[in-house]
């Protein structure tokens, strides 16, 4: 993506409907800067914390992965998740005292190829979509409906949340 022309470009592309390439632009362009952010860490950096009680870095790519693979099942398969489903990415969206103990130790590899596995059965999926798809209202949290384009909408803005948190955790790196 690094020497993608169009990295800056909300606009159209190829094989896939047009909103639809306007959310992969921005989603692309997101997924960049987390990839500059991460660029060249460490194991010992990746799971450095602030204190007992904060994220790490891996446990925020972690995260962004849990939640794009939720998102995946709750719109493409139009269902919400199995208990099995939940007890394997419930921790990493939750990001409480069980991710903390079990997500770390990992390589940057590791992480980035989890986003890249994942960010490529988003993008197959997309690709099978007509734009009339995000406009699709669905239940949604607790009490609420939303669309498709919001619910990606959503992934998106967690992932640009999480990038400023690793922002700030790298400039605060002890080790």
């Amino acid at each position: 993506m690094m020497n993608d022309p169009t990295l800056c470009m909300i606009s159209k592309k190829d094989g896939y409907a047009p909103q639809i390439s306007r959310l992969i632009s921005m989603m692309n362009y997101t997924r960049h800067t987390i990839e500059e952010e991460i660029r060249g860490l460490t194991i010992e950096a990746l799971d450095f914390q602030l204190d007992d009680r904060s994220n790490s870095i891996g446990m925020l790519l972690h995260h962004i992965a849990s939640l794009e693979k939720a998102f995946q099942i709750m719109t493409f398969q139009n269902r919400e998740m199995t208990d099995n489903e939940w007890d394997e990415l419930g921790s990493g969206i939750e990001l409480g005292e069980e991710t903390r103990l079990k997500v770390k130790g990992n390589d940057l590899d590791y992480y980035w190829s989890e986003l890249c596995l994942l960010r490529a059965q988003t993008l197959d999926a997309f690709r099978k979509k007509e734009d009339a798809w995000l406009e699709e209202v669905t239940p949604y949290g607790w009490d609420e409906r939303a669309n498709n384009y919001f619910k990606w909408f959503h992934v998106m803005g967690d992932e640009i949340s999480h990038r400023g948190q690793i922002w700030f955790i790298q400039r605060r790196l002890t080790t």
